[in-house]
């Protein structure tokens, strides 16, 4: 089964792994590396959700997601919703 370019990754069927340790630098930035950017198809003026897991109050964990892959995941769980609807 090949992913099409409209449907979501789906986080549940893949593993997690550290893929590089970035630095911020005074003015909040950093930079994420080359290699990265390739694999994951990021390019200049694309924009990135940040997601911000909590535990006891704190941040513990931040992940990018490209806003085109938050898009395609909520139109496939309100897709059917939406058709139900109408």
């Amino acid at each position: 089964m090949t992913k099409s370019k409209k449907e979501s990754c789906n986080p549940t069927m893949s593993c997690c792994k550290v893929e590089s340790i970035v630095t911020i630098d005074d003015r909040g930035q950093m930079v994420l590396p080359k290699d990265i950017r390739e694999k994951a198809q990021i390019h200049a003026g694309d924009k990135l959700a940040i997601i911000a897991m909590e535990k006891d109050g704190n941040v513990c964990c931040l992940s990018m997601i490209k806003v085109e892959e938050i898009e395609h995941m909520v139109k496939d769980m309100l897709g059917p919703v939406m058709k139900d609807i109408l």
